[in-house]
């Protein structure tokens, strides 16, 4: 899955002791972003996204775990123990 990427250049502003960016308002409403986003350090740079994405389907979910070869044989025992 490729990325398409748009460049531009952003100033750094005084935030108390530290930096932030202005990000421009359609830039915000074209990602829905409001209150905060998801700042991720990657190799290449800095990824931003929104909360939302960070949350996993059921079959990322055992996509992975199917990948990770674990073992669930116990699982029904661990449920009948009566322990909530």
């Amino acid at each position: 899955m490729g990325r398409t990427s748009t460049t531009r250049t952003v100033k750094l502003v005084p935030v108390g002791n530290s930096k932030g960016i202005r990000l421009p308002k359609a830039l915000l409403r074209k990602y829905g972003w409001s209150d905060s986003v998801i700042l991720e350090e990657a190799e290449d740079g800095i990824i931003l996204r929104r909360e939302a994405e960070l949350r996993t389907s059921w079959e990322d979910t055992y996509r992975a775990m199917a990948a990770e070869g674990e073992d669930w044989g116990d699982l029904d025992a661990t449920l009948a123990d009566g322990l909530d």
